[in-house]
């Protein structure tokens, strides 16, 4: 990869502060439960909500490879719910609903049309706002 070029696909540096703050998000949830070590560990699910994830194939690879930089492997310990409104931003809400209801830990938005559409849906779960330049 040549030096000028960012990692994973041209928002690396963005794609980076994403995934630390789903990494932050969830720690802070797992939090309550270190107490129970014994306890079968938990799978955490993260929704992921894009108006067109189609767009930026590289960011959402990006986003997954930060989050195994940081020990969250999809599959392993993380499941993440992705929600596409394939550029019709009217469908936005009924997937951000549809996330909430799948009883999701955390909600990334990618952009601010899926943003206002989560933080609509939910005044509970933590939300991840990611936007690219």
């Amino acid at each position: 990869m040549a030096e000028d070029q960012p990692a994973y696909g041209g928002g690396g540096m963005m794609i980076i502060r994403a995934a630390l703050g789903v990494a932050l998000a969830l720690a802070l949830l797992a939090a309550p439960l270190a107490s129970q070590a014994e306890e079968r560990a938990k799978v955490a699910r993260i929704g992921y909500l894009a108006a067109d994830i189609a767009n930026n194939p590289h960011f959402r690879e990006g986003f997954r490879q930060g989050l195994r930089d940081l020990s969250y492997v999809e599959g392993r310990n993380i499941v993440i719910e992705y929600r596409s409104a394939d550029g019709q931003f009217e469908r936005l809400p009924d997937l951000a609903g549809e996330l909430v209801r799948r009883k999701v830990d955390v909600l990334v938005s990618e952009g601010t049309p899926p943003t206002l559409a989560a933080k609509q849906a939910t005044k509970t779960i933590p939300i991840v706002s990611c936007c690219l330049r």
